[in-house]
């Protein structure tokens, strides 16, 4: 019997905000635990929560992305269960009137696009982080990221395989990235999924029974996750047991899921109108103020790159990995007027060396304007491509701009015809044997009179020169 399994992903995305979304602490990661907690975020009797209008401009833009239609009004909603790291008992989220509805996606998956419908987006606030001691029968309560913004967007059960899921997971992470508006950390949890997965037999239209996973914290986890999910389904379905609707959990270490609780459904959390909170108005106005403060997205970033500068898909994927890669690219591609070029030295050396030291684009020492500039003396035949790897790693490691390491180092490529034929000559009386050879028919030994040339040049002679020169000296001429 063949089974399809039927995945629908729901992933909470922290906004890159300097404050919480109903109070004026900080959002930033990394505090003393407590230390950025004030009344209104530890819901203390007596307090009333504000809206930071910021979550919701980045909501708006995130919904925009997603194609998604906004709606005129949407309500918070209190979520209520009891949880230690929950302080108010609730968590203010949107229920019944979100911010955003019926939008999609298109991701890429082994040469084929796939269109994945976004049912919801929606605003809510983050809870606490329970701290676990592994030598006492204790845990800790750290409430520094209760009430910082989150969104959540929920997909449509469009996705057949682990591999779509992930394929999905890394299209949101590269646009809620490239909008600037979450950074995507998932070690940090500001990008976290949870996965609703049920099986079926091919040809059904009826849903399975679903199971939720969750504690994934990379793509790898989500997609061995789901894959070892499917299995487990198939399995229990094969031998005549049923799948039980519940909540499980990813355990890295044991490459296995394990059941935490029953699922929940929307009546168990007990929802109703938040009283504090007055509904959200989104006029036309807003919306196209936002929209026009919209990037180019990663995807479409990549056709122009593909097209513009005619550059393979290969490379337009990997510059546009990053906002700030892509940025880099295209001022050196512009600047140098040699767009391949510029591809071959980002995606090899600047990538490499960084890579070596884990650093980012944004962190680079070599300025586009001097890699152009590199480019463009290699280009002019100012300096060879062997001296230009050597120029560009001085570049790395101090900083400099090209023409001044060329001038601190006397590298400047010869390509006066009179100094050349001095230094072929040279080789050529130096080496009366394999001249003999060379023109007795063992034309392979060509090379060896380029590579003794530029021995004597000491690499600073120009090498399509220094071929035609040999030619016609050898020749006799």
């Amino acid at each position: 019997m063949e089974y399809e399994p039927i995945i629908g992903l729901e992933v909470h995305a922290q906004l890159l905000t300097k404050s919480k979304i109903f109070c004026g602490c900080s959002t930033q990661f990394g505090a003393e635990p407590n230390s950025h907690t004030c009344p209104v975020c530890m819901g203390m009797p007596g307090v009333l929560p504000v809206l930071n209008k910021k979550v919701v401009e980045y909501t708006v833009k995130m919904a925009l992305a997603m194609h998604c239609r906004i709606n005129e009004a949407c309500n918070f909603a209190r979520k209520n269960y009891f949880y230690p790291d929950l302080p108010k008992g609730y968590q203010i989220s949107q229920y019944a009137h979100p911010l955003a509805e019926h939008g999609y996606v298109d991701i890429e998956l082994n040469g084929r696009r796939k269109r994945i419908g976004i049912t919801r987006i929606h605003m809510e606030e983050d809870a606490g982080k329970l701290l676990h001691d592994e030598h006492i029968p204790s845990s800790y309560v750290d409430l520094n990221r209760t009430g910082v913004p989150l969104i959540e967007i929920v997909s449509e059960p469009d996705m057949q395989s682990a591999d779509e899921a992930a394929a999905y997971l890394r299209r949101l992470h590269e646009i809620l990235v490239y909008l600037e508006i979450c950074d995507g950390n998932m070690e940090e949890g500001s990008f976290r999924c949870d996965a609703n997965i049920s099986i079926r037999l091919k040809g059904e239209t009826a849903f399975g029974t679903r199971t939720e996973l969750k504690n994934m914290n990379s793509f790898r986890n989500v997609q061995r996750a789901l894959e070892y999910e499917i299995k487990r389904q198939e399995y229990l379905l094969g031998s005549g047991g049923e799948v039980v609707q519940e909540t499980r959990l990813w355990d890295d270490a044991q490459g296995a899921t394990y059941s935490m609780r029953g699922k929940e459904e929307a009546h168990d959390y007990r929802y109703f109108p938040d009283p504090d909170l007055v509904p959200v108005v989104i006029d036309n106005a807003w919306i196209d103020e936002v929209r026009s403060s919209l990037s180019e997205l990663p995807m479409e970033k990549r056709e122009r790159f593909k097209q513009e500068y005619q550059i393979p898909l290969y490379d337009a994927g990997v510059l546009t990995s990053s906002r700030a890669l892509a940025d880099y690219f295209e001022e050196v591609a512009k600047l140098s007027g040699k767009p391949k070029v510029a591809s071959n030295w980002i995606m090899g050396d600047i990538l490499r060396f960084l890579n070596e030291e884990k650093r980012d684009i944004a962190s680079c020492p070599i300025l586009p304007q001097s890699l152009a500039e590199l480019i463009r003396l290699i280009e002019s035949g100012t300096i060879s491509g062997k001296m230009a790897k050597d120029i560009f790693e001085d570049m790395y490691r101090t900083g400099h701009g090209p023409k001044q390491i060329i001038e601190d180092k006397g590298l400047v490529q010869i390509t006066d015809e009179e100094e050349l034929k001095k230094a072929i000559e040279e080789v050529l009386a130096a080496n009366p044997v394999q001249v003999e050879q060379y023109r007795g028919g063992k034309e392979k030994l060509f090379g060896y009179f380029v590579g003794q040339t530029m021995k004597v040049t000491r690499g600073k002679a120009n090498p399509a020169l220094v071929n035609e020169l040999l030619k016609k000296m050898l020749a006799g001429s």
